[in-house]
């Protein structure tokens, strides 16, 4: 395989994974520790993950428990969630904090949707980019004659084929989330 192609396939692969993440941070009617990945809170003179600095679980469909390890940082923590765009609020009694996960109203189930076709929009356009940029790279290898004319055009195929396969890649994604946010 032509070293153009394989660069294009491993970023192609990494954008992805890149919008399975940001789905992951999308809130759908259930309890989930993705949720919080992305919050970032002060501690120990550092932005921290909240995992990192406590136990998130979820012991119930709606309900989420944050333990923290360090009593000291469950203001921080509290106020982390609440400032956060989930929507979220958490009660704390001193030792761990609760997060009751309101079921979706229609309305912004489809906001939800909006934002996961949106962000689904912008992976496609990574993949086609990277289409582009792969095909540069094949006509400079061309051009430099470290390619012949028939192994660019199928280098070329093969990227395009591999553009088409991301792509589909992407619309289950989306389909798979879009489901899931909409089920109630």
């Amino acid at each position: 395989m032509n070293s153009a192609l394989t660069a294009a396939e491993d970023k192609m692969k990494k954008t992805a994974a890149s919008l399975k993440d940001g789905f992951a941070a999308i809130r759908t009617g259930r309890a989930s520790t993705a949720l919080f990945d992305k919050i970032r809170i002060d501690a120990y003179g550092d932005k921290q993950a909240i995992n990192q600095v406590a136990n998130i679980a979820v012991p119930e469909a709606r309900v989420v428990v944050i333990t923290p390890w360090d009593k000291a940082l469950i203001g921080e923590i509290e106020k982390a969630i609440r400032t956060s765009e989930l929507s979220l609020n958490p009660s704390n009694d001193g030792k761990i904090i609760r997060i009751a996960i309101p079921p979706l109203t229609e309305e912004r189930r489809k906001e939800l949707v909006k934002v996961a076709k949106a962000q689904a929009e912008q992976s496609r356009v990574a993949i086609r980019n990277i289409r582009r940029d792969g095909n540069d790279e094949l006509k400079k290898q061309l051009k430099a004659s470290t390619i012949t004319e028939d192994e660019e055009k199928k280098y070329a195929t093969e990227l395009q084929t591999l553009t088409g396969n991301y792509i589909k890649d992407i619309d289950k994604i989306l389909a798979t989330k879009e489901k899931e946010i909409m089920e109630v």
